[in-house]
């Protein structure tokens, strides 16, 4: 489960940053569907304090925080703006 939230956490900074970002959209759907279905993760709260990121959720009814660096959380976002070439938005076309 840790890993599904790092990564998680990971692309919501980047929907975040990029609203229109389709891709980084479904991939943070995707992630959140596997918290909700798989871990049983709800209540999904994000705090930036330098120098990390508190994640706060609730699994079993219990209340859980975990912290991340912020300088690992916000490597893919710093790679899109250094390259944004490199990651284009390709919007979904409607049929």
């Amino acid at each position: 489960m840790q890993d599904t939230l790092y990564n998680w956490l990971t692309i919501k900074v980047v929907c975040d940053d990029r609203p229109d970002d389709t891709a980084a959209k479904e991939t943070m759907d995707l992630f959140e569907k596997s918290l909700l279905e798989e871990h049983k993760v709800t209540d999904i709260e994000v705090q930036k304090e330098e120098p990390f990121y508190f994640v706060s959720y609730t699994v079993n009814e219990e209340r859980k925080k975990q912290r991340y660096p912020i300088e690992l959380i916000d490597i893919m976002l710093n790679q899109i703006n250094e390259s944004p070439d490199r990651y284009e938005n390709f919007p979904i076309e409607e049929d």
